[in-house]
């Protein structure tokens, strides 16, 4: 695509994520891998008051914090920068606030593998950062240990961040994240949930490859090239 149908259907993501039910307000921000260049959402306007000339642009590789465009990048520039930089496989990013991914986040709590739909993320858990002010070096850093090997991370008394190769990927990985932390929310009221075993983990996530939303590019599974997963205990 050109560069304008890229900051077109960076918009109309933005425009998704209320639409959804998966962010309230301007709070949520995109961005999208263009060639060397990173686009993304400014800061404080209204979705609905997007113009494609408003969408920053900012150089991957070339002077960290450079941008050009009618407006100033998102606040949380650093964490999208950061992640398009360090993770060649991702292709766009999508941080926001959900109800139920941000009330776990609160709680500095996990999501653990509730359900097979784990697989998507990468694997057995979607770890909470550590807190830091939003916008700060000490967010990013603190992101992208927790996105390691994972595709999604929840940021302490913040949100969430979900990334993949394309867009639309990334905006189904944010809804099927809000839909596991509602239903893990639930299950908790109704007792103790029960939560996969380190066997049935893996063997969904040996199914799950032919499952769900799917493009060229995927994000590098830890099961597939035996990285070690630090939050796996029999690794």
């Amino acid at each position: 695509m050109t560069e304008h149908e890229a900051r077109v259907a960076l918009i109309e993501g933005c425009r998704s994520l209320n639409t959804l039910g998966i962010n309230q307000g301007t709070s949520g921000n995109v961005s999208i891998r263009y060639g060397e260049i990173m686009l993304i959402s400014p800061s404080a306007i209204p979705y609905d008051l997007l113009e494609p000339e408003m969408i920053a642009a900012m150089p991957i590789t070339g002077e960290y914090g450079a941008w050009s465009g009618d407006l100033p990048p998102s606040s949380e520039w650093r964490v999208h920068l950061d992640i398009l930089r360090s993770r060649f496989d991702v292709g766009a990013v999508v941080h926001s606030h959900p109800t139920f991914c941000t009330a776990f986040a609160i709680a500095r709590k996990e999501i653990p593998a509730v359900h097979y739909m784990m697989a998507a993320f990468g694997g057995p858990t979607v770890r909470c950062a550590p807190y830091a002010t939003f916008g700060t070096v000490e967010l990013s850093a603190h992101a992208l240990r927790a996105l390691e090997g994972r595709n999604a991370c929840l940021l302490a008394n913040h949100g969430m961040i979900v990334c993949a190769a394309t867009l639309s990927k990334a905006m189904w990985l944010a809804v099927e994240l809000e839909t596991l932390a509602r239903q893990y929310w639930h299950s908790l009221l109704i007792g103790q949930p029960a939560i996969l075993t380190k066997a049935e983990f893996a063997e969904a996530a040996r199914a799950f490859g032919k499952y769900g939303l799917r493009d060229e590019t995927t994000v590098p599974d830890l099961r597939q090239t035996g990285t070690q997963d630090p939050d796996d205990p029999a690794t």
